[in-house]
């Protein structure tokens, strides 16, 4: 096996001296005022994802992304390249299309202004009339920085914010082995919670809750806080690796199929060839990553000739600051993502992404048992009023914790209220809150 190497930037997620102790108060999770100053100081200063590169192939094919009270159009242009824009005509600001899709121009609705999708304006009515002269040649579209990563396409609305690859750092580096941009997405579900959207911040920069919460995590992925590695770094990402075999303390009870065997078996390896559970867990978990390397171009995965022993089997799972959470695997990618309702802070709207390298014709995650086509996904709107309207989703570990978010909401309201009482491992919430903190003091990382 290879030595770990982290990375330089990282910082000891586990260790609280690496946090100030910043007082995480409950209004947060539900004042307005908060709701605003978020939107003032951070929301309007960071990067966000707007979409996949592969929705836009050919010129004139365009995405929107609705985010809050702003809506941001990216489309392809002639030569190639990508640009953005606001979704405002120039005229009197009427949004200009309402969806994806792909247009020579774009009309508006309201006075017939058109467009072209490089932002200047073809055409308008009465072009004559306008004592300020013909607005052709002298309007433009707003435009909206854009830039691309790992096969996705991100826009921020801060032009004094750092590059893209900048503000990301150090996850580009960390995946610089895995082709994110050849992911295709297979699972596109978007699911309306009740309740704020720092519940998912403050869930998935922990896993404290998973052992309590997903008890199916155990028998596939090693959980135990002594055993992985906590990471956090200087622009408020972070991440825990944990170990792609089962926990040594979290025992199936005899008899039980063990989720684990059929890892191996999928690699050719023969589960009844491990004397003891032990055995099995720790010289299967080395020996399923030689199978990979051995089989996996083969299979059609050639990428796992870049891999190092640690991307063939662990499972790292990273948060970009405020809102994005994914863990990209040998074989795939879950990603989540999380936004603010526009008006209601105890509501947000979470997106289940799933994504599949194209190897074979199905794909399964690790955790998983429903099987999915090879093919880009519809969008799914959902809901949530509880377990039943998302009940085909109930193998997805994200669906335990949307069923936790209710009773969470419930509680930041709660005179029961207390400071939270954090672990070691809960370190990555605190390091959150201190970054927001940050933001609305208008001093963000790295500016």
């Amino acid at each position: 096996m290879t030595e770990i190497i982290t990375h330089p930037l990282a910082i000891d997620g586990k260790d609280p001296r690496n946090a100030r102790g910043d007082r995480i108060s409950q209004d947060r999770y539900y004042s307005r005022d908060w709701m605003q100053r978020e939107w003032d100081h951070m929301w309007t200063k960071v990067w966000h994802i707007a979409g996949r590169e592969n929705q836009l192939p050919e010129p004139g094919d365009y995405i929107v992304h609705d985010f809050m009270h702003e809506s941001v159009i990216i489309a392809r242009q002639k030569d190639g390249s990508l640009k953005g824009f606001y979704n405002a005509c120039g005229h009197r600001a009427q949004k200009l299309v309402r969806g994806d899709g792909s247009q020579d121009s774009w009309t508006c609705p309201y006075h017939g202004w058109e467009w072209s999708t490089d932002g200047s304006l073809l055409d308008a009515c009465d072009r004559d009339d306008f004592p300020q002269g013909d607005p052709v040649g002298k309007i433009r579209l707003i435009d909206v920085r854009i830039d691309t990563w790992g096969g996705f396409v991100w826009y921020t609305m801060d032009n004094e914010a750092p590059p893209l690859l900048k503000y990301l750092e150090p996850i580009p580096d960390i995946h610089k082995n895995f082709p994110l941009e050849k992911l295709v997405r297979v699972l596109r579900v978007r699911v309306e919670l009740n309740c704020n959207w720092k519940f998912s911040s403050d869930n998935f920069n922990e896993s404290y809750h998973t052992r309590t919460a997903h008890p199916q995590v155990a028998p596939i992925i090693d959980q135990d806080h002594f055993t992985s590695r906590y990471e956090i770094f200087p622009n408020g990402h972070a991440r825990i690796v944990q170990m792609g075999r089962p926990s040594l303390r979290d025992r199936l009870p005899d008899g039980v199929p063990h989720p684990f065997d059929e890892q191996l078996r999928a690699w050719d390896i023969d589960p009844a060839r491990y004397a003891t559970f032990e055995d099995k867990a720790i010289q299967g978990w080395i020996d399923l990553k030689e199978a990979k390397r051995k089989l996996g171009p083969e299979r059609g995965y050639d990428h796992f000739a870049r891999l190092t022993d640690e991307e063939m089997t662990e499972s790292p799972f990273g948060v970009v600051f405020p809102n994005i959470a994914f863990g990209a695997n040998a074989e795939g990618m879950g990603f989540f993502r999380w936004e603010p309702h526009p008006d209601d802070p105890e509501k947000c709207y979470f997106d289940l992404w799933e994504f599949a390298y194209p190897a074979k014709n199905h794909y399964r995650g690790r955790l998983t048992s429903t099987t999915l086509e090879m093919k880009e996904a519809e969008l799914d709107c959902r809901v949530y009023s509880g377990p039943a309207a998302v009940a085909d989703l109930s193998d997805r570990v994200v669906f335990q914790d949307w069923g936790l978010s209710p009773g969470q909401q419930a509680g930041w309201r709660s005179r029961g209220y207390q400071e939270p009482y954090l672990a070691a491992q809960e370190t990555r919430v605190r390091r959150f809150h201190e970054v927001l903190h940050d933001y609305l003091a208008g001093k963000p990382p790295g500016r």
